[in-house]
């Protein structure tokens, strides 16, 4: 690509995209960020410019924006009147779940987007809203290349023990494995913390991606070692509205005794459960923080339970622990879930200082600990950017 091309970036999920604009040249720093979310009920489009200004901020008639297709229009009229020069040269593309064939980034086929359809049923929040940017994408750039970056890949050197079940040797012959997602953003992270702390980067970290969707990673000398996040993502920690763990008797049991058929179990465990089931109020912890109510306090206290319990297996994975790194919303946002979560690893060396936590430092344990907690801002898009600009470099 030449120097005066752009890469676009675009993160689609169920109600959102996310996109971003970098030059050909320099995929490390992004011309304009944003994102239109609310699609199907209360659109609304917002960007900012590279320093972090506002750029756009405008909220839009839900039949006016009914999908992903509009959206995309509104983020493209934006570009046009603010880059009117831009020549968008390749689009990179975040898809959740990879399968068997995808370990590293692909420029999309036909033949491409039509064996990640058949992985939907997998990941049924995410696959079909990523497919739909794809197609998107395709249809107003028609010469431009388009590159998948899979949430997967980071995870698929994985160990063959994390990364089976145990079931008979043929389900995992035929892919039903842990897969491992949020792997764009993990990827970002180690390679964040190998600039900012190489030491730690290179020994033994557990990668905490706390958001609405949450998961650990265990990485070893830069590798991904194990995921909580498994077959799909619901396994490992709870979520925003995903159950996380689940005893599989539980499914057996809805069926048979409750008459509820997949598409009621699919809703209930997607959509229905995790923080906004346990506290029957919210997904979003900024609430749960903000409320009074027991059952908010109790949504916490799992959360943090789990994360903590889950810590502990990963760090059994790789032997020990340098680095306990938090990234994602909830991670980098939230003193308190950061002080509950690494308050609880004194065992390990980990000793949190309280005032580097509450300001949100990049490392937030103090001087002394053996092993460090660290805070990223994690960045898909950048990963992203990088990924396609490599595929699709003169």
């Amino acid at each position: 690509m030449a120097a005066t091309e752009q890469i676009l970036t675009l993160n689609a999920g169920s109600s959102s995209i996310k996109f971003a604009l970098f030059t050909a040249d320099d995929a490390s720093a992004a011309l304009t960020r944003g994102q239109v979310e609310g699609l199907g009920a209360a659109p609304r489009l917002t960007a900012t410019d590279g320093a972090g200004g506002r750029l756009a901020e405008r909220d839009f008639d839900a039949a006016d924006m009914a999908d992903h297709a509009a959206a995309l229009d509104a983020i493209l009229a934006l570009l046009e009147s603010r880059f009117p020069d831009a020549r968008v040269a390749a689009v990179g593309h975040r898809v959740v779940h990879g399968g068997l064939d995808h370990a590293e980034p692909v420029v999309v086929t036909d033949d491409t987007l039509a064996a990640l359809d058949r992985l939907v049923p997998l990941a049924p929040l995410h696959q079909p809203h990523n497919l739909a940017g794809v197609r998107a994408a395709r249809a107003c750039f028609p010469k431009a290349a388009q590159v998948a970056c899979f949430d997967t890949a980071f995870h698929r050197k994985h160990p063959w023990v994390n990364d089976t079940f145990g079931l008979p040797r043929a389900y995992y012959d035929a892919g039903i494995r842990r897969y491992g997602f949020h792997g764009l953003s993990y990827e970002y992270v180690t390679q964040a913390m190998a600039r900012r702390a190489p030491r730690h980067a290179a020994g033994r970290m557990v990668v905490a991606h706390l958001g609405n969707g949450a998961s650990l990673c265990a990485i070893r000398d830069g590798r991904s070692v194990g995921s909580t996040m498994g077959f799909t993502a619901l396994d490992g920690l709870p979520m925003g509205t995903r159950c996380g763990q689940l005893d599989p008797g539980v499914v057996l049991y809805l069926m048979a005794e409750k008459g509820m058929d997949h598409a009621a179990i699919t809703t209930l465990l997607y959509t229905e459960s995790g923080l906004k089931g346990l506290s029957g109020l919210s997904h979003d912890m900024r609430e749960l923080e903000a409320s009074d109510r027991p059952e908010a306090g109790q949504a916490i206290d799992y959360f943090v339970t789990r994360i903590k319990r889950e810590i502990g297996a990963m760090t059994a994975l790789i032997g020990g622990l340098d680095a306990l790194v938090f990234c994602g919303g909830i991670g980098e946002h939230s003193a308190h879930i950061r002080a509950e979560v690494a308050g609880g690893f004194g065992w390990l060396g980990l000793e949190l200082d309280a005032a580097r936590n509450a300001a949100a430092a990049p490392v937030i344990s103090t001087d002394r600990s053996r092993a460090r907690a660290f805070i990223v801002a994690t960045d898909e898009e950048v990963m992203i950017a990088r990924h396609t600009r490599r595929l699709t470099a003169d």
